[in-house]
């Protein structure tokens, strides 16, 4: 199934209402869908390297809104919505497990490593910070700059190398903002140490 979820996400890159499509994923991929925007937002930069900022822009817009449904949803609809979206993926008891450890100075890591490398998968993360009341504005603060960075650095990577570096984008950027995320993470703690 997810293997044809990809294909299908991935065909919509060649359609003319591409743009529109890489809007709803993003959207969608911050609250609840499981295949990422960077499926759509890849192919559609590299064949038009022109408008990679403008994908990024939309990516952007479009994932923040989609992360503030999912934060709507762990405010107001948990029970409701939230909890069988969460079983569908298998992931409800990680969740409530995660829910009830986490910190508001771990989840404020949480929102910059999952916006930025998906670790955790952003959904998750939304809905947590809905679910233990992280003020929106601070939300949207810490999701703008996070998915902001990742979009726009794809972009500026497409638009600069084209399909000369579409095979790294796909198999190692992951890695190397996941390697970012943890630098962060562990600059952080260092700060906290030193001066906290």
């Amino acid at each position: 199934m997810l293997r044809k979820l990809y294909a299908w996400t991935l065909s919509l890159a060649g359609r003319k209402a591409a743009e529109v499509w890489l809007a709803v994923i993003a959207f969608v991929e911050s609250s609840v869908f499981l295949v990422p925007a960077d499926v759509l937002f890849v192919p559609m930069a590299i064949a038009r390297r022109e408008r990679a900022y403008r994908y990024a822009f939309v990516a952007t817009v479009s994932s923040v809104a989609g992360g503030i449904a999912g934060w709507l949803l762990g405010y107001y609809a948990y029970a409701t919505i939230a909890v069988p979206v969460l079983e569908f993926y298998g992931k409800l008891e990680a969740f409530e497990r995660l829910k009830s450890q986490v910190t508001e100075e771990q989840l404020n890591l949480l929102l910059v490593t999952s916006g930025l490398a998906h670790l955790p998968p952003i959904k998750i993360v939304t809905i947590l910070a809905g679910v233990v009341h992280i003020k929106l504005w601070h939300f949207i603060v810490s999701a703008v700059i996070a998915r902001g960075l990742r979009f726009y650095l794809l972009a500026f990577l497409l638009r600069r190398y084209g399909e000369a570096i579409q095979a790294f984008v796909e198999k190692r950027l992951g890695l190397i903002l996941a390697a970012i995320a943890v630098l962060l993470v562990v600059l952080y703690i260092a700060f906290k140490m030193l001066f906290g």
